[in-house]
């Protein structure tokens, strides 16, 4: 089992920065890659960023100008920096980490991300 808790939500105005972590516990020696999802009110639940057990990090195209995932390994956290947030950037932000074998995913239970004009 592996267990996720994201903080760092909050509301902050337009143009504002936020850094999100995602604390893992538990099982994490069988994750191959952990990543950030969001989901706007009355949207479907998307990804927007990942980084794998080597290092490989991506952040979805339209977002790559604003945002950056990292971690650290010794905290086994993993973080995702916002820069220049914009109102279409409230949402839920989900961690999520994700098992080989066997194959499972596994949640966090969200931090809120409100972004006011």
């Amino acid at each position: 089992q592996v267990q996720l808790v994201e903080s760092g939500g909050g509301l902050v105005q337009a143009g504002e920065s936020l850094r999100l972590s995602c604390a893992a516990s538990g099982s994490i020696f069988r994750i191959i890659a952990m990543n950030w999802y969001r989901q706007a009110p009355g949207k479907e639940r998307d990804m927007v960023a990942s980084i794998t057990s080597g290092g490989s990090t991506n952040v979805v195209d339209s977002l790559k100008a604003r945002f950056t995932i990292s971690r650290d390994n010794a905290k086994n956290t993993m973080y995702l920096q916002m820069n220049s947030l914009k109102p279409e950037d409230t949402a839920v932000y989900y961690c999520n980490a994700r098992q080989q074998y066997p194959p499972m995913d596994y949640w966090g239970k969200g931090t809120l991300v409100t972004v006011s004009v």
